[in-house]
């Protein structure tokens, strides 16, 4: 490499082990090893544009080794990204800056993904991949392609040893995603120590097996070898492709270098000072960024400027030639569809009573016709869950313009997924499973909700009400978990008429994600009010005076107070039924609204919920009782296990009953 590109990468090295010197806290050794890499991929092969971080046919890099951010945002600096400044990068990992310690998808300019728990990113840039691809299938023509760009992640042993890199990797290379680069950095180590502890598999015959196309740089130094194997895999079409990279941890300390020390400790004042001695820097000031290194970043920079322009120019010579499908374009992008819902009158009524699964479907089936970029499907549960969209095909490499999708038994990766195809824009996500294996998504659920993406999980068979099934598939604590999720809506609908109301919720919401919480049996369609319900809380059945009982209780249990209602009548016992089908929606109502509905001087209350007790008792109080599951089920008929249980119109009045007689 020539001397200009060596001050480059040194630079970004530096700058890194400096923040993090400085923060006293941090990961320098993937910083100074993988300099090279990402140097190479910004400086020669990266299509993006700093002066416009989010234009739409950027190439997406995505730093799956997340705790190696301080990689990240030296070259965000360098290359002018936002607002980002020498400051921001000397408050590295300080409360309220721009470069926390792990990359955060919008705290800063030209991160694309929030990156930590290993792995995820891998999956994240698989749906990112898929996201493109269908996206280029429905709006690029011959002549004129609109949607043509990469997807780059850079990665580590442990994003390779993290199960959902393979869930995702798997099902990439099923896929052919031609456009999905796989930058490893292998520089053998992990936090205790030589991977030789743990992790001795060869990674590229790995790959190999799953369908992907493999290389491996032995110089982590060497960037004309490098770019040779980007170019290469950039070559290949017809599968995605892994460069295996191998590098040196801590690169250039005289002491740490290839050593676990330099993973997830700063280098020391001392060894900072021998590093840049080592390494030729001969600059005394800290946080110093050399003319010679301006100045070759600008010129980089006017190329990058470049791209844009004529991607911009592509598209209006689209516009032109094609006016409809740019006009469904700028939609599909805008993504504004679902506000045609509210005034829609068939959206929102329904007759019959049927499995809260069944209505989704039915439901799913009424949206496909109005929100053209829905995109999603189950992680092979498809026909159980209802997740079809019965007139659109089934995405695959050979139909790419699908929108229905397979992810296989791959419940982590398809979340993580969702989260890709979110965060690339132009697509509705939405995902599907049983509830109890929510488990198996809750890391990318979290995830979801703290980038704020508006992905959308099914979930069924959501109780007891599974049934033979047993324990290992009756969902108990995993409402009250999914509950605890701060920025996340649940939403547990009574029957049809609710339902319709948790997808306009899930649909109408852009900075959460939604999960939709549904029965295998059947639930009585109730005099319910689809858009009361978006409330999140509300009066189904009340009396004409103040009601010396509160009934409230989600999904299916809504019918079990519906109906003790009458029976409670007869015995005298004014009560009124709430029904909640989401907690979240009912706390972001007005203090006047939930006081109506919820009134403090009523203190006689019932829940009723088929999960375990934990979250409602902030609606309950002393004076209450909650019929619930706070042990695990068993295996029986549905209607054995919920009058086993407790679950029964008998049950609410005897402990409505009991209530009433306390002072």
């Amino acid at each position: 490499m020539d001397s200009k590109e060596q001050l480059t990468i040194n630079t970004i090295r530096i700058l890194g082990a400096e923040a993090i010197q400085k923060a006293k806290s941090g990961h320098p050794g993937v910083v100074m090893g993988s300099a090279p890499i990402v140097y190479t991929l910004f400086s020669n092969f990266l299509k993006h544009n700093p002066e416009n971080p989010n234009w739409e046919n950027r190439d997406r890099f995505i730093l799956s080794a997340g705790h190696g951010s301080m990689l990240l945002y030296s070259l965000l600096y360098l290359f002018g990204y936002g607002d980002l400044s020498i400051d921001d990068i000397k408050a590295f990992r300080q409360l309220g800056s721009k470069t926390p310690g792990h990359v955060e998808y919008s705290q800063t300019s030209g991160v694309e993904v929030t990156t930590g728990p290993l792995g995820q990113g891998i999956a994240n840039a698989v749906g990112m991949a898929v996201a493109e691809n269908h996206l280029a299938a429905k709006f690029n023509k011959d002549d004129l392609k609109i949607v043509d760009h990469y997807t780059y992640v850079l990665c580590g042993d442990g994003c390779l040893m993290e199960g959902i890199s393979s869930e995702a990797s798997s099902l990439a290379g099923t896929l052919k995603l031609g456009k999905l680069i796989l930058l490893y950095d292998s520089n053998d180590i992990t936090i205790e120590g030589s991977t030789d502890l743990t992790f001795t598999e060869n990674i590229l015959d790995r790959y190999k097996a799953y369908s992907w196309h493999t290389q491996r740089v032995d110089d982590g130094n060497d960037i004309e070898a490098i770019k040779n194997a980007i170019q290469a895999a950039k070559d290949v079409k017809d599968k995605p492709s892994i460069i295996e990279i191998k590098t040196v941890i801590g690169y250039g300390s005289p002491n740490k270098a290839g050593k676990a020390s330099s993973h997830g400790a700063p280098l020391g004042e001392e060894e900072l000072k021998l590093t840049k001695k080592n390494l030729g820097w001969n600059y005394s000031e800290e946080f110093f960024v050399p003319q010679e290194v301006w100045q070759h970043i600008n010129e980089i920079k006017k190329s990058l400027v470049d791209e844009e322009k004529n991607w911009n120019e592509t598209l209006k010579k689209y516009s032109e030639k094609y006016p409809d499908d740019y006009k469904q374009y700028c939609e599909w992008m805008k993504n504004d569809f679902a506000s045609k819902l509210y005034d829609d009158e068939s959206f929102w009524s329904y007759e019959g009573d049927r499995a809260t699964r069944d209505s989704s479907g039915i439901i799913l089936n009424k949206i496909e016709k109005i929100i053209p970029n829905l995109f999603g499907g189950s992680a092979d549960l498809a026909s159980s869950n209802k997740s079809i969209m019965e007139e659109r095909q089934y995405y695959s490499y050979k139909t790419p313009q699908g929108s229905n999708f397979h992810f296989g038994v791959r419940e982590h990766a398809m979340t993580a997924m969702a989260n890709g195809m979110a965060l690339h824009g132009g697509l509705v996500p939405y995902i599907a499973g049983f509830f109890v294996f929510s488990d198996y998504m809750k890391p990318a659920l979290r995830l979801s909700a703290l980038m704020k993406l508006p992905v959308i999980s099914i979930f069924t068979h959501d109780s007891i009400g599974v049934g033979e099934d047993g324990p290992t598939h009756q969902p108990i604590e995993q409402l009250a978990a999914l509950r605890s999720i701060p920025n996340y809506i649940v939403f547990r609908p009574c029957d049809t008429n609710e339902t319709a109301a948790g997808w306009y919720a899930a649909l109408t919401r852009k900075t959460s994600p939604t999960s939709l919480i549904l029965t295998r049996q059947s639930t009585k369609l109730l005099n319910s009010s689809a858009k009361e319900a978006l409330k999140g809380g509300y009066i189904l059945k009340d009396c004409n005076t103040t009601p010396d009982i509160i009934l409230i209780a989600s999904g299916s249990e809504v019918q079990l107070i519906y109906d003790a209602y009458d029976i409670l009548k007869e015995k005298g016992i004014n009560s009124r039924v709430v029904s909640m089908p989401s907690f979240e929606l009912f706390e972001e109502q007005s203090d006047e609204y939930k006081e109506s509905v919820l009134p403090k001087n009523v203190t006689k209350r019932l829940a009723v919920e088929a999960a375990c007790s934990f979250g409602w008792h902030k609606y309950l109080g002393f004076d209450s009782d909650i019929i619930c599951m706070d042990e695990f089920g068993s295996s029986a008929p549905f209607k054995v296990l919920f009058e086993n249980y407790g679950f029964t119109v008998e049950n609410v009045v005897k402990r409505a009953e009991k209530l009433m007689q306390k002072h």
